[in-house]
């Protein structure tokens, strides 16, 4: 299958990795769903470190120009409050309107209609594949079991 998933398994922590798409080190995933068009979403990793979302905003809104790591909202889950930043340059094109009406969708669909929000641009040059992505888990996971690197 040429769309198959990578499995990943490390420690207590598995997941399956899309494969059609690119990850960052700050546990984001981007899909190309138009030409230059990204829907930009958070990895299992990054919601297990959040915990449930219960609520999200965006600092800038539709159209805005936006560069590689600028602080565009936040997401608030029972675990912590963090930052959300843009794996990418190019014109912010808006939060998953879907997320409105059931914020849940950010983790029981994180793949497919639980995307968080989408880019009009390029991805940023620290963007992965899912193999590179897999390595970085390894090495996120070492550390923190205290692993030496």
């Amino acid at each position: 299958m040429a769309n198959a998933p990578l499995r990943y398994k490390r420690s207590r922590f598995s997941t399956r990795l899309p494969t059609d798409r690119l990850y960052t080190a700050g546990h984001y995933w981007l899909f190309e769903s138009e030409p230059r068009l990204w829907q930009v979403g958070l990895t299992k990793f990054a919601h297990r470190m959040l915990g449930d979302t219960v609520e999200f905003d965006f600092e800038v809104g539709e159209g805005a120009a936006v560069e590689v790591g600028q602080v565009i909202g936040w997401l608030e889950g029972f675990k912590a409050m963090t930052d959300v930043y843009s794996p990418m340059s190019g014109r912010f094109a808006g939060a998953n309107p879907a997320l409105l009406e059931k914020i849940e969708l950010l983790k029981s669909d994180p793949h497919g209609r639980g995307w968080l929000f989408a880019v009009e641009g390029e991805p940023g040059e620290d963007c992965v594949d899912a193999p590179g992505y897999a390595s970085f888990l390894d090495a996120t996971i070492d550390k923190m079991l205290g692993k030496p690197s």
